[in-house]
């Protein structure tokens, strides 16, 4: 596709770092909305993104390159640009996770009731996020024959060229936006605080842990050359998400009763 929207001289504005920009605003624009409703202020929100975009970026890029280490270990200055792709989602989230806690800790706001606010916005804007993907060619899928497949013709794309694959980061950009509907519903429906976001949690790790049988690029192996490092995290989240939601569920049931 195209990985660099246009270049004068040694100066490029990259489609990735672009689109990742945008994903940025949406989830804080749709965030604001919510917390708006919650009668949450605005600049709490955009400190807490704040908080998120930093310790995100780093979560995700580390736990790249501690998958791909053998490419970065001969040319370490590698590792900082991560404007030509090469972020793990689950990296980031861990690492956005623990660090927006000790955050929302510190300022004496409610965990549960926070990260149900954010997660819509999250999730509309992680779909805006992965379009960057797909112009940048990172993140992309197996060869294949379907009558959508997709083929990567620019020579500084990161997928392989002049083959037809899998468009996985269209699919990824279709399953964060479906579940951007799920949880805005969720959100106006919820019955405990903690709810829309371990939904989110759950969802988004089934929904990927699917995608990633369809991924063509090097992930790393979780168990058996069969999973990767991403899915078996995934695994791991998504039943963590479905305990908590159990628990937190039956605490509401018995305070109400």
């Amino acid at each position: 596709m195209y990985p660099v929207l246009f270049q004068i001289g040694d100066v490029g504005l990259y489609t990735y770092g672009l689109f990742v920009a945008l994903g940025l605003f949406t989830a804080i624009s749709v965030s604001k909305k919510i917390a708006a409703s919650e009668q949450i202020p605005a600049q709490t929100i955009t400190d807490i993104f704040f908080v998120i975009l930093i310790s995100a970026i780093i979560g995700a890029r580390l736990l790249y390159v501690l998958i791909n280490y053998d490419v970065y270990q001969a040319n370490l200055l590698e590792v900082f640009k991560i404007w030509n792709g090469g972020l793990v989602f689950f990296g980031g989230f861990l690492g956005a996770t623990l660090a927006t806690a000790l955050f929302l800790t510190h300022k004496g706001l409610d965990l549960w009731k926070m990260a149900d606010i954010l997660s819509p916005g999250i999730a509309l804007g992680h779909a805006v996020g992965r379009i960057g993907c797909f112009f940048a060619g990172c993140c992309y899928g197996k060869t294949c024959d379907l009558f959508f497949a997709v083929q990567f013709s620019h020579p500084e794309s990161l997928a392989p060229t002049g083959v037809h694959l899998h468009p996985t980061q269209i699919y990824m950009v279709i399953s964060n936006f479906i579940l951007f509907l799920i949880l805005i519903l969720l959100h106006r429906k919820k019955r405990f605080n903690g709810q829309v976001f371990l939904s989110y949690v759950m969802l988004y790790s089934l929904f990927r842990f699917i995608i990633e049988f369809f991924r063509g690029d090097y992930r790393g192996n979780f168990l058996f050359d069969f999973i990767s490092v991403s899915q078996g995290i995934g695994l791991l989240v998504s039943a963590a998400a479905l305990i908590l939601l159990i628990q937190r569920y039956r605490s509401s049931f018995h305070g109400r009763h």
